[in-house]
């Protein structure tokens, strides 16, 4: 008889005989349900977060800063801004000024309305150019602040989430009372962002650089030459991103804890529900040494043992594998969280379902490969006397 007649006679055999040992079948797919929902559903966090930071990217915009420094810890003079407006390639608004909009980080701690937590974040100061280029910035209440002024506008998640960020609420900032004017919505996003006029902020935090330079461009297709243009320029000591760029720099921190807590957590789960798979296979195995024995004699090979009972492993890890990521689904997918201050929604995509699978069957082949080797390598014999 073949290999493949003995695969196919074998396995039907060892599938017929799973209602009577459902017990550890059981145990195999609850084990593989638990790991994998474990790590789609902490995976979802990670793509979740991705979602929300690159929601309102868009490819014709453009962020520079200072040769490295990024982010916060940026450098531009003012005279760097003026060099950067007057070169080409850059889009105009309907007044025909540059859409560009500096920017400057203060710090700012917010107090959340359930839990009383306080949250640090940047208040960010920008341009008068801010909302020019037809972004996704709305005004909900109240409205935007107005240059020269005291006055903040606060996205709408920091009016839900914070205390402190009604239209009429005063805050201080080192030392001197602001008002917020207005709450806006940008996109999607979920984030707490409050805005201020960038050359009143610094002149109240005594501060002479901005952080980095936001901008847009003509085209998308504009941004290689307008980097070119940037570098060229011997006056100018400064960096070129595209927003996409720029976002997963500044977000790669918090993407990395994510991805090491999501796969440390799921790693535990996924080696404790391998040894789970052991055991099961290994008291499977030892019921069926006389079954196993007799086939053995009549012919059946070793080889064909082992790969039935390795194959039999994996199709007991499948519908874990289909049941745990349902469950992450259906228990977290749209769930509202915020690690250290930064909010958004689980996301389940379907490659976080794929890879739960692939997971599930990476521990089906782990889990059977010593007891079918074990199975396999059983003296006839033995096993016969044994029983």
């Amino acid at each position: 008889m073949s290999f493949i007649r003995q695969f196919v006679a074998l396995l039907q055999i060892n599938l017929a005989g799973l209602p009577h040992r459902a017990g550890s079948a059981l145990a195999i797919m609850v084990g593989v349900t638990c790991a994998v929902g474990v790590l789609v559903s902490m995976l979802a966090m990670g793509a979740g977060s991705r979602q929300q930071e690159f929601g309102n990217v868009r490819a014709d915009r453009v962020v520079i800063s200072s040769v490295g420094d990024r982010g916060m810890a940026g450098n531009i003079p003012r005279d760097e801004l003026a060099a950067v407006q007057g070169l080409p390639y850059i889009r105009r608004s309907s007044m025909g000024e540059p859409i560009i909009v500096p920017e400057a980080f203060v710090p700012m701690q917010g107090r959340r309305r359930v839990t009383g937590v306080r949250i640090f974040f940047p208040l960010i100061g920008v341009g008068g150019e801010i909302g020019a280029d037809e972004s996704e910035l709305h005004i909900t209440a109240g409205r935007m602040f107005r240059q020269g002024l005291h006055e903040l506008a606060a996205s709408a998640p920091c009016a839900r989430q914070f205390t402190g960020f009604d239209i009429g609420d005063h805050r201080s900032i080192r030392g001197t009372d602001w008002t917020v004017v207005g709450h806006f919505e940008q996109g999607k996003s979920q984030v707490c962002v409050v805005y201020a006029d960038v050359d009143t902020l610094m002149s109240a935090v005594g501060q002479n650089s901005y952080q980095r330079i936001s901008l847009t461009l003509k085209s998308p297709a504009d941004f290689a030459a307008f980097r070119a243009a940037v570098r060229a320029d011997p006056s100018l000591h400064l960096e070129v991103l595209s927003e996409r760029e720029a976002t997963e720099d500044d977000f790669k921190p918090l993407n990395g804890l994510l991805n090491f807590v999501s796969y440390f957590l799921g790693g535990i789960m996924a080696i404790a529900a391998t040894f789970g798979s052991v055991n099961s296979l290994y008291s499977i195995v030892d019921s069926r040494r006389r079954e196993l024995a007799t086939l053995r004699a009549i012919g059946f090979r070793s080889a064909t043992v082992i790969a039935t009972t390795l194959f039999e492993s994996i199709l007991l890890a499948l519908p874990g594998a289909f049941l745990g990521c349902a469950l992450a689904w259906a228990l977290f997918e749209g769930m509202s969280v915020s690690p250290f201050g930064y909010s958004f929604h689980l996301v389940v995509t379907p490659s976080l379902a794929a890879l739960g699978v692939v997971w599930a069957l990476a521990m089906g082949l782990i889990g059977g490969l010593l007891p079918a080797i074990h199975a396999g390598r059983a003296s006839v014999a033995g096993a016969l006397r044994a029983v």
